[in-house]
């Protein structure tokens, strides 16, 4: 039996959870391009968590770069995200109804800690834009989940 095709190697696991974290956060970055195209949402989290958290860094940044600070930032916490997901009991991983309700505990992190610790919370008076957050964490705990390594994960 090689190394890869031992079932729990938890380096492996995390290294593909992390990748499917950077992949999902990826998938939402297009869902939130779409949301705020069509007027659903205001400004996306990563953008106000990083102008709330760290304005100087961001000011460094030249206008032209700054979206691309933003993509890595958030890609970063999503393959983090992604590690923690890897982390999860094998046999509770494979469920299907737990990478959509992982994506659910992220968002809710996001609305009852997160986004009132920084004040954050003007996006919690229209229900519109709560619901295109929820959306594109409920697509992120989905594509988290899903594996193009089955035998190893």
């Amino acid at each position: 039996m090689g190394r890869d095709s031992r079932p729990d190697n938890l380096f492996s696991t995390a290294a593909r959870g992390g990748v499917r974290g950077a992949i999902a956060s990826m998938a939402m970055s297009g869902m939130r391009q779409a949301t705020t195209s069509l007027g659903l949402l205001d400004e996306v989290p990563p953008d106000a968590i990083l102008r709330r958290t760290a304005p100087r860094i961001v000011s460094r940044v030249p206008v032209r770069r700054r979206r691309a600070l933003v993509e890595f930032v958030h890609w970063s916490y999503g393959s983090a995200g992604g590690v923690l997901f890897g982390a999860l009991p094998r046999g509770l991983r494979r469920r299907p109804w737990v990478g959509p309700l992982y994506g659910f505990a992220f968002w809710a992190l996001y609305e009852a800690v997160l986004a009132p610790a920084l004040g954050l919370e003007e996006h919690r008076k229209d229900v519109r834009q709560q619901a295109a957050v929820l959306a594109d964490h409920l697509l992120y705990g989905a594509v988290v989940a899903s594996s193009p390594w089955p035998h190893a994960d």
